[in-house]
């Protein structure tokens, strides 16, 4: 069997990083172009379509396809898509570019030129209405909402020309890997059911049953952890990246895992980064989507499955890779193991829940780690992390913790 095809109509990558003479020809043109500063997560964006992982976009969506996908989870040409990837500027610049006119798209953070743009519309948009499709809440404390209300006034959309992949080839060597090479890697090995695992956490007992049930029922698993940014109080990837090397060194069978890494910044939209992330894998190559408790989540905005009930609410045909639903998860006393609702008959007294914010909550304030929560080499890791720390960080907690 082979692998899923990635997605769209074409069924082929389309990355958008130009190589070789077309790079540096394109990167001399930049110095001559209207520069347009991007968020991280417009770089994020970015580099995901330079990659092949947003295949098979072309560049940031104009109005249409910004209302379809908000509104029905679809382009104007009828590609499914849950999220919309758009580019936002100050109504000042807007007006003064031209139609399609080329500009340079400059990364606010490191200056670094990340792409250039033919710009084929400008508009606006009514932030709230996206809001309350994506993340079903316009409250200003969920931080996707935040960062979509914090957009500048007109949107600008049109192809891309990506010229860099950011910091993220350079500090995240040997785990920030293309779409093309985690297909590959798969291909290598001969697998061709492949499930993922969403990470932005270190992995607890409950990541490591997730993932173990997939290798029970897949070829192999890829382990595929968020490189972009988070929020304050979250563990940086540097440290789970040695966290998850430990853990499936010491309890993984050999060769059955693949740790990688993706360039995208968090936008807690719960169901819809679900189906985001399924999507976007398709592209990585995995048959299917590992969807637990509160995938994407944050807070007490979604229900702890919604994002396993919104794959039965789009058409059977929009994505290849399958949600593979994983109920609660827990360590039970009296199973005297992992279990999870569907095959636990003990009470919630028996059950120790395990959760991210609650592990990085009882680290930071230095407190005991219950037994079975975590495996001890990958608590000697966060310890040590912890106690470097300069400062105390204050982790909320809520009534669902965040998912993976």
């Amino acid at each position: 069997m082979a692998l899923v095809n990635p997605h769209g109509k074409q069924k082929t990558l389309m990355p958008l990083l130009l190589q070789g003479e077309a790079l540096a020809a394109e990167k001399e043109k930049a110095k001559t172009l209207t520069e347009v500063r991007v968020t991280s997560r417009e770089a994020g964006d970015l580099i995901m379509l330079g990659i092949g992982g947003f295949t098979p976009l072309t560049g940031f969506m104009g109005y249409d396809d910004w209302k379809g996908v908000c509104d029905e989870y679809k382009m104007t040409d009828g590609t499914f898509w849950p999220i919309p990837v758009t580019l936002s500027t100050s109504e000042g610049q807007a007006n003064s570019i031209g139609a399609n006119q080329e500009i340079a798209l400059v990364d606010e953070e490191t200056g670094e030129v990340m792409a250039t743009m033919k710009v084929e519309d400008k508009y606006k948009i009514d932030k709230t209405h996206e809001c309350n499709q994506v993340f079903k809440t316009a409250d200003m404390e969920h931080p996707g909402v935040a960062k979509v209300m914090g957009q500048e006034e007109v949107n600008l959309s049109g192809p891309v020309k990506v010229l860099s992949e950011g910091i993220f080839p350079k500090e995240f060597g040997g785990i920030y890997l293309r779409p093309s090479e985690t297909r590959k890697i798969f291909e290598e090995k001969g697998w061709s059911t492949v499930a993922c695992l969403q990470l932005r956490n270190p992995m607890h007992r409950s990541h490591e049953y997730l993932a173990k049930i997939a290798i029970e029922t897949c070829d192999g698993v890829l382990i595929h952890q968020l490189l972009g940014k988070l929020k304050p109080g979250d563990i940086p990837a540097d440290v789970r990246v040695k966290a998850i090397n430990k853990l499936t060194e010491l309890y993984f069978v050999k060769d059955t895992s693949i740790q990688a890494g993706y360039p995208l910044d968090m936008r807690y939209a719960g169901p819809r980064e679900a189906l985001l992330h399924a999507l976007f894998r398709q592209n990585y190559g995995c048959s299917h989507q590992i969807i637990g408790r509160d995938h994407a989540g944050v807070g007490e905005y979604y229900g702890p499955f919604d994002a396993q009930k919104i794959f039965n609410e789009i058409p059977a045909d929009a994505l290849e890779t399958k949600p593979l639903k994983i109920d609660w998860t827990f360590y039970c006393v009296k199973c005297d193991g992992m279990a999870s609702m569907r095959t636990c008959p003990h009470g919630k007294e028996d059950r120790l829940l395990l959760s991210g914010t609650k592990l990085r909550k009882m680290l930071s304030e230095g407190d005991d780690v219950p037994d079975h929560f975590s495996r001890p080499e990958v608590l000697e890791i966060l310890r040590a992390y912890y106690a470097g720390l300069t400062e105390k960080v204050e982790i909320k907690t809520h009534k669902y913790s965040e998912g993976a």
